[in-house]
């Protein structure tokens, strides 16, 4: 390849030569996306060695941990009995954590490693040894697409228009310009495109032609601006009806990963659709139908995908599409993902790869490993789950496939979620978001917080995403409202839960399906029932994980059937109706056998309730108090029951008919304020000559007189908040509200007694951490359990 407008990466390559030449060695990473010329800069300093006099030798990194080498270098032999992953023999030169040897006193050499960065997260540390071990006499050049973070290092971008012109001559200053949006400047993929050109009819319009068969090199929600403007080039130019088309619906396709662009990307995709039915090209058709699902993802439409994908494979396959029917038929396996029919969703992913197969896709190859560790991760798989991710991993990276490394990732942490293990999560998720802001990057990364037990970080960024997602949609939108909502059902105030609960109840019955099918997070019903226990809904929260745990157990779910049954046993507890007790312990039993299974770490921490966690719980006709080291027994009574009903709700202000009523409140007629309109203006008139007053005596520093206005100013605000509601609103009065506050106050105040009397730690726990009136609240004061199983 040529290598024009490089010359500042030749003269590094040239220094490093020149060093070597000279005794003192050295080295010099090159990075840069594949196409960037990264193997014909390698080429020349290969050449220019040889032209010094020096030994070229050469290695690559590889996907699996380790490096191969070409007769450079000699891996120590393994010791006798060494045992491989799985019990197998490890073989020769495949133990990642035995350095390689550089041999020594050789003479000048080049010591070439390419893409070592395919030696996985280790490749930092084996570039290291290896510039470590190298000696004086060494050159070593090393290659990666990502920086090592190990300078010198030398990053190569794209052309320039200008460039790009001189490694094409003969193109139209259109074709050159079309050439470059499609490429990005990168030489490789221009010369490519431009290999694809020659031999085309002179008809052939070149931006256009780029237009609709460049791929694009950026990942799932990137936005690749070069091929964007290519798009928009090619829609400005005169086009009949099937061309424009397509050119429309490829452009709303790859606006996806802009979320500000919604509107436009469905008048686009509209006329798309508009133009392709009237022509009635079967092709066309089929194209821009699967375009149009990309670009518009509706989370609500699980059915029109369904049909879609079907009418998509009956057009492909009467224009002879293959590729287009291949596309069609994964639309198929996501719309029934979704839908939780699992077995069909496999019948189509097996149908998926062999169609891939026919057509010689090898990306597909990467998408069913991928979807099949999603399998496995749903069934609890999970060893063979993270054998057909580095599966996916490998194959990905071997063709060269933009998202691999999200993929991989992605696939890992779906385990790690199910399994407890969250915390080093935080950071990357939250990394994701700032790269692609309007995805709700955050919601996940929210969630990851509550798990990894930072609920004040998790509350505060429910807080912050919960509007962008409430008002979203896209091909992220159901999981990011089911992460939100694990946060909102532990730590959220009542209002965040109840809008989400709003939000989610149209998905009931389907599973959590996020993009295409690459992660499934559970079942939507699962996520509503812990909403509702948060709510206070108990008898919804029960039926709603009675509907999860089936759909569940007929996928064969068994870790979210695991957190679903420990969720279920929580709400029938805090629900205390008749045979709840032993149907929860039940639960609970199903979750522990599994988790203990599955190795569910976090399920089993939180199965098994840590010694500072206190219990109120019914035994038999009484009820069973522990705290700490105090255990006592205690007769039924209406206090009791209050009391349960707040230590379920910490922090959740309870109105003093809703407690009596132990559930919806009793009906409040209407009366006169005991403060009128009239009464409050004369209130905040005298408060405004208060206020006054008081600056003046400030002004003319008069103490005395300060403190008797502030004496006033305090004696006539207690008196407003005496006679007026939450927030300064008129306070009514009913008789039916002032009964049940003074019987509720009685008969809880009636049950602290009586436990501070059998358990005196607890009891003046409660003292201090329960608030009564017309609105009663537990707020946990220092020093009591960390929470109530109740």
């Amino acid at each position: 390849m040529t290598l024009s407008g490089r010359r500042s990466e030749l003269a590094a390559v040239d220094r490093l030569l020149d060093g070597a030449t000279a005794g003192r060695g050295g080295h010099l990473v090159v990075s840069g996306p594949r196409g960037s010329g990264r193997t014909a800069l390698v080429d020349a300093a290969a050449e220019g060695a040889r032209a010094r006099g020096l030994t070229v030798l050469r290695a690559a990194g590889t996907v699996s941990g380790h490096a191969v080498w070409d007769g450079l270098v000699e891996w120590p032999e393994p010791p006798p009995g060494h045992q491989g992953p799985g019990g197998a023999p490890r073989p020769k030169g495949t133990d990642p954590q035995t350095p390689p040897v550089v041999p020594a006193g050789a003479g000048p050499r080049l010591l070439v490693v390419d893409d070592i960065d395919r030696a996985g997260p280790a490749a930092v540390e084996i570039y290291r040894l290896l510039a470590f071990r190298a000696d004086p006499g060494t050159a070593l050049l090393v290659t990666t697409e990502e920086p090592l973070g190990a300078p010198p290092e030398v990053r190569l971008g794209g052309l320039t228009e200008q460039e790009l012109a001189a490694l094409a001559p003969g193109l139209s200053v259109d074709a050159v310009h079309a050439l470059w949006l499609a490429s990005g400047g990168l030489p490789g993929a221009a010369l490519t495109l431009a290999g694809d050109l020659v031999g085309l009819p002179e008809s052939t319009d070149p931006v256009l032609h780029l237009a609709l068969t460049a791929r694009s090199g950026t990942g799932f929600l990137d936005i690749d601006a070069g091929l964007v403007r290519l798009l928009e080039t090619a829609a400005e130019r005169p086009l009949n009806p099937v061309d424009r088309a397509q050119v429309l619906a490829r452009l709303a396709r790859e606006l996806l990963g802009d979320a500000s662009a919604a509107g436009r990307r469905r008048a686009l995709a509209d006329e798309a659709l508009d133009l392709a039915r009237a022509v009635g090209d079967p092709g066309s058709l089929a194209g821009v139908l699967d375009s149009r699902l990309h670009a518009l993802w509706d989370p609500a439409a699980a059915g029109e995908r369904l049909a879609t994908a079907s009418v998509i494979v009956e057009q492909a396959r009467r224009a002879g599409d293959a590729e287009t029917e291949l596309r069609g038929v994964f639309w198929r396996f996501v719309a029934l993902m979704e839908v939780g029919e699992t077995v069909r969703a496999e019948a189509a992913l097996m149908a998926y790869a062999r169609t891939a197969e026919h057509v010689g896709d090898a990306e597909a190859a990467v998408v069913v490993s991928a979807r099949q560790a999603m399998l496995a991760t749903v069934r609890g798989r999970f060893d063979e789950a993270a054998v057909l991710a580095r599966e996916a991993a490998a194959r990905g990276r071997r063709v060269g496939l933009p998202d691999t490394e999200r993929l991989a990732g992605s696939l890992r942490s779906a385990v790690a979620v199910l399994r407890g293990d969250v915390a080093e999560l935080v950071d990357p998720w939250q990394a994701m978001a700032r790269r692609l802001p309007g995805h709700f990057f955050e919601a996940t990364a929210a969630r990851l917080l509550v798990e990894a037990g930072r609920p004040v970080e998790a509350g505060l960024e429910l807080e912050r995403s919960l509007p962008a997602v409430l008002a979203g949609s896209g091909p992220r939108w159901l999981g990011a409202a089911a992460d939100l909502s694990v946060v909102a059902s532990r730590v959220g105030d009542p209002g965040a839960a109840l809008a989400l609960y709003e939000a989610l109840t149209p998905y009931t019955g389907r599973l959590v399906v996020w993009g295409g099918a690459n992660t499934v997070t559970g079942a939507v019903d699962d996520y509503l029932g812990r909403l509702a226990l948060r709510l206070g809904l108990l008898d919804e929260a029960v039926r709603l994980l009675s509907t999860a745990m089936e759909l569940e157990r007929r996928i064969g779910a068994l870790p979210w059937l695991a957190h679903t049954a420990a969720a279920r046993a929580d709400a029938m507890t805090a629900r205390g109706a008749a045979g709840d007790g032993p149907a929860a312990e039940e639960h609970r039993s199903t979750a522990r056998s599994i988790a203990e299974r599955l190795g569910l770490d976090g399920l089993l921490a939180s199965l098994a309730p840590p010694a500072d966690d206190g219990r109120f719980v019914r035994d038999g006709d009484d009820w069973r108090l522990q705290s700490g080291a105090e255990s006592v027994r205690l007769r039924d009574t209406r206090g009791m029951e209050y009391l349960r009903t707040l230590l379920a709700s910490p922090g959740r202000e309870i109105d003093a008919l809703d407690l009596v009523a132990g559930g919806k409140g009793l009906p409040a007629p209407a009366s006169d304020p005991v403060l009128d309109v009239t009464g409050r203006a004369a209130y905040q008139r005298h408060l405004r000559v208060l206020d006054e007053q008081l600056d003046a005596a400030d002004r003319a520093g008069d103490p005395d007189r300060a403190r008797a206005v502030t004496a006033e100013r305090t004696r006539l605000l207690a008196e407003l908040r005496r006679n007026a509601g939450l927030g300064g609103r008129p306070r009514p009065r009913t008789d039916e509200a002032e009964r049940a506050r003074v019987n509720a106050t009685r008969a809880l105040w009636t049950a602290v007694a009586r436990i501070e009397a059998a358990a005196p730690l607890a009891g003046a726990h409660l003292r201090a951490s329960l608030r009564t009136g017309s609105r009663f609240v537990y707020r946990p004061a220092p020093g009591g359990p960390a929470r109530w199983i109740v």
